[in-house]
């Protein structure tokens, strides 16, 4: 006959079968409840490390009370009633009956040092996954006042579990995930990003020396292609030192390919001749949006990598810092971008446009640019 498994089972809307971490919780408590004295083995456990609540309460109970002499606890159940009286207040389901069930389905009491060992790894599984939606959710707040300093706060502490983890668990052979994640740009391709890309390039066509500054900026941190490519063009023409205007953009994105691809010569002039603000201030908007983009990349293979139960406490430790660490150029080039300007530099802003046609904030007619 098979045993009632959980000390909240009345509860019929419950259909789910149980993870295999609620086993290893079971047969850890049972082996405890039957020789107190193994506790001693398992120290590095506490409450919070349990899946289930009642589980939790009945090992912080145990921790709390002396263990009872081995022949004395052979003999009498006072050691269990004493367990027992004092989870009960933090566990009202719990009753003498479940301690029993643990012990019986328990299957090696000298295991426990085992189970604690799947207990632990499954907490960290939880508590990893826990942090990349944090990370994830940090990324796309749209109401935080400073969002790329929380999100970077955020995957430090991220970083800072993983290093925790990393003296817990042996590293192993064949270390790296198993899972496949698939690979999602999560940069938002909305009206204001495609605009705010557009009035860097036109901003940067009428200001080119300022580009020498701007090298944190790559063509990847742009969310539609063409504008990527566009940047480059500009780059290339600053780097070997060849005037910059709209025609001779145009003339540049010819000999790439770009007109090929059915960009009208009209649109692309228009597109770079509409100067508004400073290159730098639209920069740093683009390079923001991608090093938060980044990071909902980031946060979702990681969760990605929790929630994947064939995965090894070291492999997910492994993964996840190679995930993270496709930050850290991100951050570096934010880091550069953000620094204070030379003396020389003026102030960035929007709306001060130091060349070009009247400012305006709506963006040319632009046929084919997506």
């Amino acid at each position: 006959m098979a045993h009632r498994s959980d000390p909240y089972e009345d509860d019929l809307d419950d259909v789910h079968a149980p993870r295999p971490v609620h086993y290893a919780e079971q047969s850890l408590l049972g082996a405890l409840l039957l020789e107190p004295h193994r506790l001693h083995d398992v120290d590095a456990l506490d409450s919070g490390h349990f899946s289930n609540h009642a589980h939790g309460v009945l090992w912080q109970a145990m921790r709390d009370l002396p263990p009872p002499e081995p022949d004395t606890h052979r003999s009498s159940p006072a050691w269990l009633n004493a367990v027992l009286d004092a989870a009960r207040p933090h566990a009202p389901g719990l009753t003498a009956s479940y301690l029993h069930t643990l012990i019986q389905v328990c299957p090696w009491p000298k295991h426990a040092p085992t189970y604690a060992r799947m207990v632990q790894a499954d907490h960290a599984r939880r508590t990893v996954l826990m942090h990349a939606e944090r990370l994830v959710q940090t990324a796309t707040d749209t109401t935080l006042p400073n969002p790329v300093a929380t999100t970077l706060a955020q995957a430090d502490t991220l970083g800072q579990f993983l290093d925790t983890l990393a003296g817990q668990f042996a590293s192993h052979p064949g270390s790296l995930p198993r899972t496949v994640v698939p690979v999602i740009r999560a940069g938002h391709r909305g009206e204001e990003a495609v605009e705010e890309e557009r009035l860097l390039l036109a901003t940067a066509t009428a200001h080119p020396a300022e580009l020498n500054d701007m090298r944190w900026l790559q063509p990847d941190d742009f969310t539609l292609p063409l504008h990527a490519a566009l940047w480059q063009c500009l780059t290339a023409l600053v780097h070997n030192g060849e005037p910059v205007d709209a025609v001779t953009m145009l003339w540049e994105a010819q000999h790439r390919g770009l007109l090929a691809d059915g960009l009208d010569p009209r649109d692309l002039i228009d597109l770079v001749s509409t100067p508004v603000g400073s290159p730098e201030y639209w920069g740093e908007r683009v390079l923001q949006r991608a090093l938060l983009g980044r990071a909902v990349d980031v946060g979702t293979r990681i969760a990605a990598y929790a929630q994947d139960p064939a995965n090894t406490p070291h492999q997910l430790i492994t993964g996840s810092r190679r995930a993270l660490a496709d930050l850290t150029t991100l951050r570096t080039r934010w880091k550069r971008s953000t620094s204070p300007p030379p003396a020389h530099r003026a102030p960035r802003g929007p709306a001060v446009s130091r060349a070009g046609p009247p400012p305006r904030t709506t963006a040319p007619s632009a046929r084919a640019l997506r």
